[in-house]
C-alpha cells in the first residue's frame, strides 16, 4: 500500500514537472523537452524498481557489468572518432601542402583553370582505390576529363542513360576532346564478378547488373582462353573487356563521326599494379558497310611501358 501510494506521488510530481517545463521546453526548439523526457523516463524507471524489488536487486547486481560495458563502448567509439579525425586532419595536411607548394606557385594557371578548362583526353578508368590515372599517368590539373566506375566499363550506346555516357557526351561534343583513354588493370574485381556469375543471372547485385555490360568479353575470353587457369581467365578478360570498350565508343554516332573525321582517336591501357608495368595500344578504325566489326577495326601501336 505504501509503495502505490508512493509510486501515486511520484507520477504526480513527474507530471507537474512536465507540465511546467513544456512552455520553456518549446522556446528552444526542443532541447528543454528532451531533458525533461529523460528525466521523466527515470523517474518511471524508479517507480517499476521501487515496485519489484528482484528486479531491483538484480539491477544493482549487474551494475558493474553494465558499467564495464557503457565504457566499453565509450572507448570504441571515441577509437573511431579518433581515427576518422585522424584521416581528415592527414587530408587536411595535403590540402594545405597543395594549396603552397602547387596551387599558389602556380597561380596564373589555376586563375585560368576557374574561368575554363579544355584538356585534351577523357579517361575512363576503374574505381578501384589502387587504380588513380592522375596518379599513374601523372595528370595535373586541367590535363585530363576522368571518370570512374566499377570495372572501367563502357556500355554500348543503345542501353539506358549512366554517368558514363554523360560524361562522354560532355568531354566529346562540348570540350571536344581529341583523345579517349580506357584504362583497365590487374586483379580487377569487377571483372572477377563478371567471370564468377553464372551466365542466366538474376541477381538484384548492382554490381552483377552493372559488371554484365562486359558479358561479350567474358563470353570472348571462354572461347580463347578455357584451358587457362580461372585467374588467368580474368587476368585476359580484363584487357578483353578494354577492348569491347573501345567497340562500344564507336557505337555512339558523335563518336563514330568524330574518329572517322580525324578529330578524335581512341586508346586502351592495362595498367598491371603486381609488376607496375603499362601497356597502351590504340584502335583503328574505318567506316564500313560490313556487318562484321572485326573488318571495321584493327589495335595498333601497342606500347610496353616498364
Amino acid at each position: 500500500m505504501d509503495n502505490a501510494v508512493g509510486s501515486s506521488s511520484l507520477l504526480k510530481s513527474s507530471t507537474q514537472f512536465t507540465k511546467t517545463n513544456s512552455a520553456a521546453s518549446s522556446s528552444i526548439f526542443g532541447y528543454q523537452l528532451n531533458l525533461s523526457e529523460k528525466k521523466l523516463t527515470h523517474l518511471r524507471q524508479a517507480i517499476y524498481l521501487r515496485n519489484n524489488p528482484a528486479l531491483s536487486l538484480k539491477a544493482s547486481m549487474d551494475s558493474p557489468r553494465v558499467t564495464q560495458e557503457l565504457a566499453d563502448t565509450k572507448q570504441r567509439n571515441t577509437s573511431g572518432t579518433q581515427n576518422g579525425n585522424d584521416l581528415f586532419n592527414e587530408m587536411k595536411h595535403r590540402f594545405l601542402s597543395f594549396k603552397r607548394h602547387k596551387y599558389q606557385e602556380n597561380l596564373e594557371h589555376f586563375q585560368n583553370l576557374a574561368k575554363s578548362q579544355a584538356p585534351k583526353v577523357l579517361v575512363i578508368a576503374c574505381a578501384d582505390s589502387r587504380v588513380c590515372p592522375s596518379n599513374i599517368l601523372g595528370f595535373q590539373p586541367g590535363d585530363a576529363f576522368v571518370v570512374r566506375n566499377v570495372a572501367n566499363l563502357v556500355p554500348p550506346f543503345e542501353t539506358g542513360p549512366t554517368e558514363t555516357k554523360a560524361a562522354l557526351e560532355f568531354s566529346v561534343n562540348t570540350l571536344e576532346v581529341e583523345n579517349i583513354l580506357v584504362v583497365g588493370h590487374s586483379c580487377c574485381g569487377g571483372i572477377h564478378a563478371l567471370m564468377s556469375m553464372p551466365d542466366e543471372d538474376n541477381s538484384r547485385s548492382f554490381i552483377r547488373k552493372w559488371v554484365v555490360t562486359g558479358k561479350n568479353a567474358k563470353v570472348n575470353t571462354k572461347a580463347a582462353a578455357s584451358n587457362l587457369s580461372f585467374d588467368l581467365q580474368c587476368r585476359h578478360c580484363e584487357k578483353e573487356s578494354i577492348n569491347l570498350s573501345l567497340l562500344n565508343l564507336i557505337s555512339y554516332p558523335w563518336i563514330e563521326e568524330r574518329v572517322s573525321k580525324g578529330l578524335l582517336s581512341i586508346h586502351g591501357g592495362y595498367y598491371d599494379f603486381v609488376n607496375c608495368t603499362f601497356e597502351k595500344w590504340s584502335l583503328d578504325y574505318k567506316a564500313t558497310s560490313s556487318k562484321k566489326e572485326s573488318d571495321g577495326y584493327s589495335l595498333v601501336s601497342r606500347e610496353f611501358w616498364s
